[in-house]
């Protein structure tokens, strides 16, 4: 029985996280559609306690931050860091385990944060006994990744193995300190801890991992070298000096020391330093290749999510600037943004990865290229309404309040683009639906296929 639940199978344990990450992405991108539908229709769900914005909205975040984006992210881990180090992960019943808690918590948090009992902390609302759970999770795979290194069979540290393990050894600590369950302050210092946590999980989590297989992918599918090793290691660690203090400049508006303020402004801006090396390193490493996207999906996902990296880290040093962050402050402008890292950016490196890791790791060819394709396509349309009409609100919101207009004058202006809004998550949600349904057909396949059939760029037929 434990053998059956606990395999140590080479690569089950990658599996399992990408798999469950499929279906967290149905549940939580359901649930953010109809928390968007909330803004159009509020009676939608009267009556319904559970399932009101308020209640939704936190799980939804929690499902699609930790179920989908993290466990896609560890599953991509769990299949790069052995293919790199030329050997096999260290324990694939201990990886097992850990996915099955990390799902309990989950589906059981969710329960509790639409019940109403959460931490209220943004992004960090799971309480006791969840969040310790998590920890206990984050430290047994940076113990089981870091044991995979230290058996490695070739020398050299590839720039992925950096930014992955990076996130491995800042997670713990970062998720401690954003947690009234290990750390608990009253009033101001709570705002600080709260988006010291909130800011890096977003850039010692998500980014590191997600530029990290996006190193591994881009190299891997183009059949180049990446560009420059130098390049890539300057981005590296510009992010471990920079990112940790930029918190700060979601409180601008608010008593916080104005030394910790200059210092969250300025490191804020300096952070285009890591995102012109990391993009630098993808469009010399595609250099001569660019044709390539119109054939392989997985890479066509990864580049598109460069796209909006070049979009979203642009964008956050000019926010973070004083008088940009007071115009836009507590609109939804910043919404958007926060969903172009995310959604727009490590959400498409990420499916990139789980398409190109799948098949491998199944040895099964994907279900259907061209269900693939609807599902970009859905998804970047979906997603590219959905934040423009973000943005576009989120300034309608900003001139009201400069000016000085009534609230109940300029929200007159805002109702269309909340239908908008909820017509690109119709869109992205039905993405999701295809991506599963496409993986699915996949699981269910009993044949094998050879390496040249699991390339999704060489010419195929289109089921």
């Amino acid at each position: 029985m434990v053998q059956k639940f606990l395999s140590n199978e080479e690569g089950s344990a990658a599996k399992f996280f990408m798999l469950s990450a499929v279906v967290w992405i149905v549940i939580g991108m359901g649930l953010g559609l109809l928390g968007a539908l909330e803004f159009s229709f509020p009676d939608l769900t009267k009556g319904v306690a559970q399932l009101s914005f308020t209640r939704i909205r936190p799980a939804h975040v929690n499902m699609v931050a930790f179920g989908w984006l993290s466990m896609a992210n560890i599953g991509s881990a769990l299949y790069i860091i052995p293919a790199l180090c030329k050997t096999k992960l260290y324990s694939e019943k201990l990886a097992n385990f850990v996915c099955y808690v990390w799902n309990a918590v989950i589906a059981f948090g969710a329960i509790t944060l639409v019940n109403g009992y959460t931490e209220g902390r943004e992004y960090a609302e799971l309480r006791e006994p969840f969040d310790i759970l998590v920890v206990v999770g984050l430290v047994l795979l940076s113990y089981n990744l870091f044991r995979t290194v230290l058996t490695r069979t070739v020398k050299k540290l590839y720039v992925s193995v950096w930014y992955i393990m990076g996130a491995f050894f800042w997670m713990p600590f970062i998720y401690i300190v954003g947690n009234r369950t290990f750390v608990a302050m009253d009033g101001l210092n709570d705002g600080i801890l709260n988006w010291f946590y909130g800011h890096n999980i977003l850039g010692m989590w998500f980014t590191v991992l997600g530029v990290g297989i996006a190193y591994y992918m881009v190299p891997k599918m183009t059949g180049r070298p990446v560009w420059s090793h130098s390049l890539s290691m300057l981005g590296f660690w510009t992010i471990a000096f920079f990112y940790a203090p930029t918190g700060t400049h979601h409180l601008l508006q608010s008593p916080v020391p104005e030394w910790l303020k200059a210092l969250a402004v300025i490191f804020s801006a300096a952070l285009v330093i890591p995102v012109i090396s990391v993009l630098t390193n993808f469009y010399m490493t595609m250099k001569g290749n660019w044709w390539m996207v119109t054939t392989n999906m997985p890479l066509r996902f990864v580049m598109t999510g460069s796209f909006f990296y070049f979009l979203t880290c642009i964008q956050g040093p000019f926010q973070a600037t004083r008088g940009v962050n007071w115009y836009i402050h507590f609109t939804q402008w910043v919404v958007g943004h926060a969903h172009a890292a995310l959604l727009g950016t490590f959400t498409f490196f990420v499916i990139g990865s789980v398409y190109y890791g799948l098949q491998r790791l199944t040895g099964r060819r994907i279900y259907s290229v061209r269900l693939v394709k609807w599902h970009f396509w859905l998804l970047f349309i979906g997603f590219s309404i959905f934040y423009l009409a973000l943005t576009i609100a989120g300034l309608q919101q900003s001139v009201g309040w400069a000016l000085g207009y009534p609230v109940a004058q300029w929200s007159l202006t805002l109702p269309p683009m909340w239908i908008t809004r909820s017509i690109g998550g119709v869109m992205m949600f039905a993405s999701s639906c295809l991506f599963a349904f496409n993986i699915f057909m996949t699981m269910n396949d009993k044949s094998i296929s050879s390496e040249a059939d699991l390339n999704l760029a060489v010419p195929v037929e289109v089921k």
